[in-house]
């Protein structure tokens, strides 16, 4: 049996209207220190997008969703995340900020795949 290890993980929001509070979940983060692992899946469903802002930058939001998963993918995607080990590049990304873009608090559990963990957390919070 594969051993169960500890993994965070973060919801990507969309807060089209920063004022308004109002956000749905476009995204995941997950993190695991044991397997040196993070990763970021993301899906922007537009008509939400449309529906909360009808003015909202669909192509900007997109945009800054497909740059957390650069940062997590590291290399040059990352831009100047891109030297930082897994560890930093999550915790930059989980921290709180006032954009369009903003991560939940972040949650823990176990795992034998962080990988898989990833695709059930996008489907089951995001899809």
């Amino acid at each position: 049996m594969t051993e169960r290890v500890v993994f965070e993980y973060a919801l990507l929001r969309v807060v089209p209207r920063v004022q308004r509070g109002e956000f749905f979940n476009a995204g995941v983060v997950v993190y695991c220190r044991a397997k040196g692992f993070v990763a970021a899946r993301t899906e922007l469903d537009e008509g939400k997008l449309k529906a909360l802002d009808p003015t909202a930058d669909v192509t900007g939001v997109r945009a800054a969703l497909h740059a957390v998963e650069g940062i997590c993918r590291g290399g040059t995607d990352a831009g100047q995340a891109a030297g930082d080990d897994a560890g930093r590049r999550f915790r930059w990304l989980i921290a709180p900020r006032s954009t369009v873009i903003q991560p939940s608090p972040v949650h823990s559990g176990l795992t034998t795949d962080p990988a898989a963990e990833l695709e059930r957390l996008l489907d089951l919070l995001v899809r």
